[in-house]
This record gives C-alpha cells, structure tokens and sequence, in this order.
C-alpha cells in the first residue's frame, strides 16, 4: 500500500485530561506503545491534550515519565489544550474522568464527530459505571502513577482491539 494511501485510512485518537501532564500524555504514550508492537504505526494518529491551559508547552510531569519508562514506554508529547477543531477531526476522543468527559461535551460542536467518551469505558477491571474515572494522580506519591499506568495499560489495550477487531 502507497504511503498516501496508507495515511488515508489512519484512525485518529485523542487522549484527555485536566492539566495534559500526568493521565492523558501517559495514555498517548502506551497506546502508541501498543500500536507499534502490533505493528499497526499506519494506521493511527494518536495525540492528547488537556481541558485546561495550565500546562501549555510542559513535558509531561517526571513521576508519569518514571513509570512510563518502567514499563518500556516514551512519552513524546508536550501539554496543549484540546480546542473544538480536535472533536471535529479526531474520530476518537478518549477522556479520563467524568469532569473532563462532561467539559469535552460541551467543547463540542453539533458538528463534532468524534466518539467521545471514557477511557476507563474499556476496562474490564473496572468495577461498574461509579469505576470509570483514571484518578488525578498528580498530588500524590509514585504509587498513584503505578495505579494510574495500569488502569491505562489495560484501558488501551482493550480500545486497540475493539478499534483493531474487524482487520
């Protein structure tokens, strides 16, 4: 398949949290990490972002870099806010708590085609609808990362096959 051709077809998935420096750039980081061992690079584009302005322009924070390097995983992004273009050209649009979930709703234009909804919809681990919040990390101590890698890990391999299931 022609490189032209080949981006084409790429599915476009948006990773969001509050600030963009703990959850969702950690999300990026292991979906793309996933993808890549699948071999599946081609066929997505995989971004994040952050409802808020606060961190615009940051790497991500250290101790979400710590546990992403524990476990293999770069995390390339630096924080930017999602805007209302971003609902209307990325297909998937993954936020990782109910706050955020309910801000990227109303971000929306009736236009918007992006599936948006939460990351944590796809954990087979979560304990019904009050479980599908990734919790804020961010004042807390490295154990709250490790949580947060592994709700995320098995959060983004479940959404790889579900977006990967009819190949």
């Amino acid at each position: 398949m022609a490189n032209a051709d080949r981006d084409a077809v790429r599915t476009r998935v948006l990773f969001v949290c509050l600030g963009n420096i703990c959850r969702s750039p950690l999300a990026e980081g292991v979906f793309l990490h996933l993808v890549r061992e699948a071999g599946l690079d081609h066929r997505f584009e995989v971004d994040s972002a952050g409802t808020c302005d606060w961190h615009v322009g940051e790497r991500p924070d250290a101790r979400a870099t710590a546990v992403a390097r524990k476990h293999g995983v770069e995390l390339p992004s630096r924080a930017r806010q999602v805007t209302p273009d971003d609902l209307d050209t990325f297909d998937h649009v993954l936020a990782m708590d109910r706050e955020n979930l309910r801000d990227l709703r109303r971000l929306a234009r009736a236009s918007a085609r992006a599936n948006i909804r939460l990351l944590r919809a796809h954990d087979a681990a979560a304990a019904g609808e009050a479980d599908r919040d990734v919790p804020d990390p961010y004042y807390g101590g490295p154990s709250g990362f490790d949580l947060v890698y592994e709700m995320v890990h098995r959060s983004c391999a479940a959404l790889l096959a579900e977006l990967t299931a009819n190949e």
